[in-house]
């Protein structure tokens, strides 16, 4: 069987007032909307080059003339119904029914991820059934997979330091297969910022 290898990208569009808001009650709307667009530049620049199919689901609308430009990516809209665990499930379930057979997403809070992590993920998919990434505030900045397992997205705390021990919980649970990527820090907060980009703290 053909290896056919996809990649999404969840994003929010970079809207001031709407991004970082956590971040935004340290520094200001203004200041977390500039960190988000780095960390959206960053996210870009690690992932264009790729060679698999990449596609950036957007919270709010499509853009066109954007950061993300078409001759790299697919652009579509994240569902609009349900939580984030919601909204990823149908975006794996929508890659496997497009025939692809090893699918990754990532977010675009991780400033510390590579192109060669990325990479080490679908490595990782050829042996295993799960690869990911944990990131160190108890979330994950990387999830991929070979067949849609909905449990990883249901009954789940989103945003809160419970989404990576309960998915790996699951994980076990299945017995599924996994790897682990090394773990990384998201910009979340002020400290997060500091710790990434002291010069932007």
């Amino acid at each position: 069987m053909t290896e056919k290898n996809l990649l999404m990208l969840f994003v929010r569009n970079p809207e001031l007032g709407k991004v970082k808001t956590r971040l935004a009650a340290s520094v200001g709307p203004e200041t977390a909307l500039d960190i988000y667009l780095h960390l959206l530049r960053h996210t870009r620049d690690i992932t264009q080059h790729l060679p698999m199919d990449k596609v950036v689901y957007y919270s709010e609308k499509v853009e066109q003339d954007d950061l993300w430009p078409t001759r790299h990516y697919q652009k579509k809209l994240q569902h609009s119904e349900g939580d984030l665990g919601e909204k990823m499930k149908l975006a794996f379930e929508a890659a496997f029914a497009e025939g692809y057979t090893s699918v990754v997403i990532i977010g675009s809070d991780c400033p510390q991820l590579t192109s060669d992590i990325i990479s080490q993920a679908f490595e990782e998919l050829k042996t295993h059934e799960v690869v990911i990434g944990p990131a160190l505030d108890g979330g994950y900045y990387l999830l991929g997979m070979k067949h849609l397992h909905s449990a990883f997205f249901e009954n789940k705390r989103w945003s809160t330091e419970h989404v990576f021990p309960d998915t790996l919980y699951d994980i076990e649970r299945l017995h599924l297969s996994h790897t682990l990527l090394p773990y990384l820090s998201d910009v979340d907060k002020l400290e997060d910022l500091q710790e990434n980009w002291p010069e932007l703290g």
